[in-house]
């Protein structure tokens, strides 16, 4: 929902599933002008002729929907659905499929291209499981225009869904089937956002050498800033009577972005803490006096704030304690 350019497939076992399981929300990812590409896995008794599909589909604004070639297997499968995947170059993955094939095939391809993952769930079914609730209360209407273009399936009334008994009666051994009982259309769906066995964990810690590389950096940066800082920060901009220590202002300025950012970005203290190390050092040794009599920081209030304060935002941040990452859904 974030609009920024999103390419979102939606993975149904057959015609119908994508309107009755996901239809809010694909609805509102075409509001938001997101693309949506909807994916079929198999053809039996209970698919709809092309025509209620075509409807279906335009009550939704969707002009994508493919059917998956028969697989003669799980990894002939999964590598089909990683082929749509990587030629819509896809964002995100809901699985709205029953089949555990299919399932599984969706979310192995999703895995290997490292696409998050979105299953459909009940609140009743994800009982102690964080779930993403959607509110598709403003598409309602356009889902259950969708599912009334599966007339032979379904009979829609108000808000309910009744399914046609022809239908419901073609697999009484699958009373659990959310296509083969009444249903009440409401204004959330749910969905159970996956892990990605192959996505990075962004609570690993970095390795020792890449650490050291980022320490060396660190420093060499804090040393050019202290010595551009201790060259600049003497310079003034009179505006009339008033004069304004320009160069003090934006040397301190520069070394508290610069320390601020490495903390916020990086976390990592070792290298904010071998930032002020270069930092530092450098305003120290400039400051010294020249072995011809020369200094490059003068006594007076700007050369004094130059040393003193530099310290004390070096100080601050390194000091600042961590703030905890958002606890992840199991």
């Amino acid at each position: 929902m974030s609009g920024s350019a999103e390419r979102v497939v939606f993975v149904h076992d057959r015609p119908g599933q994508e309107s009755l399981l996901t239809g809010g929300t694909i609805a509102r990812l075409r509001s938001d002008d997101a693309e949506v590409v909807v994916l079929f896995g198999s053809t039996d008794s209970h698919s709809a002729d092309d025509s209620d599909v075509r409807a279906a589909m335009a009550a939704l604004d969707v002009s994508d929907w493919r059917m998956l070639p028969a697989a003669s297997g799980a990894q002939s499968l999964a590598e089909a659905v990683a082929d749509v995947l990587a030629d819509v170059h896809a964002t995100a993955v809901v699985i709205g499929a029953d089949d555990d094939t299919l399932r599984r095939a969706a979310a192995g391809a999703a895995d290997s291209l490292n696409v998050p993952v979105f299953e459909h769930r009940q609140v009743t079914d994800a009982v102690g499981q964080r779930l993403v609730a959607i509110d598709v209360s403003g598409q309602v209407d356009q889902k259950l225009r969708a599912l009334a273009a599966y007339a032979r399936r379904w009979s829609v009334t108000d808000h309910t869904v009744v399914p046609v008994e022809s239908v419901a009666a073609a697999d009484p051994a699958d009373p659990a089937d959310p296509a083969d009982r009444p249903v009440t259309i409401g204004g959330t769906e749910t969905f159970l956002r996956l892990p990605l066995a192959h996505a990075p964990d962004p609570d690993a810690t970095p390795g020792l050498l890449s650490r050291g590389l980022a320490a060396v950096v660190a420093v060499l940066t804090g040393a050019a800033f202290g010595v551009l800082g201790t060259i600049a920060h003497q310079a003034t901009l009179p505006i009339g009577p008033v004069t304004i220590p320009i160069g003090l202002i934006l040397a301190l300025a520069g070394i508290m972005t610069l320390l601020a950012g490495l903390r916020l970005m990086l976390g990592d203290r070792l290298v904010v803490f071998s930032c002020a190390i270069g930092l530092l050092g450098t305003i120290f040794i400039l400051s010294l006096r020249s072995t011809g009599g020369s200094v490059l920081v003068p006594e007076g209030i700007p050369g004094l704030l130059w040393t003193v304060v530099p310290t004390l935002v070096a100080t601050i941040v390194l000091a600042w304690p961590r703030i905890p990452a958002r606890p992840r859904s199991a």
